[in-house]
């Protein structure tokens, strides 16, 4: 089975010696063709300055994208950067709703945050009991902060 840049991509970066240059070849090429998991890959590297200069208005239209296409993963950080309001305007509320929606796609830690949501009213209504049912699921996941 034939490789796509995506997973080159991937291959080259786990070497013991990797390519940043070619590895990024990889991933533009693999995002220009809707891989969105390449898409977020390189917001990723933009939002926390890994093998580029820090820069949040690069990467968050990038992780935007891939979160409209559902990278679980994008959706957490997403919810993330507006929980915090890093590279969009603060709103706990859109951040609680990308939180339930990466926890309902799988992504573990959002499980534990949507609970932390409505443990304590983070852009949703306070409810412990709501929040008791998340954070145990969590738990039992084994993600506890």
């Amino acid at each position: 089975m034939p490789q796509g840049n995506y997973e080159r991509a991937l291959r080259e970066m786990r070497g013991s010696d990797p390519d940043v240059s070619k590895a990024t070849e990889w991933l533009l090429a693999a995002s220009a063709n809707a891989d969105h998991r390449a898409t977020y890959a390189l917001g990723t590297w933009h939002l926390h300055g890994t093998h580029f200069k820090r820069n949040l208005r690069k990467a968050i239209p990038l992780i935007r994208t891939a979160a409209d296409n559902d990278v679980l993963d994008a959706i957490y950080d997403l919810a993330v950067c507006y929980e915090k309001g890093a590279g969009v305007r603060r709103s706990l509320k859109r951040a609680a709703e990308l939180y339930l929606k990466a926890a309902l796609g799988g992504e573990k830690q959002s499980v534990y945050e949507i609970g932390r949501c409505y443990y304590h009213g983070l852009g949703v209504s306070r409810d412990r009991r709501i929040a008791e049912v998340w954070l145990h699921r969590a738990e039992q996941l084994g993600v506890t902060d």
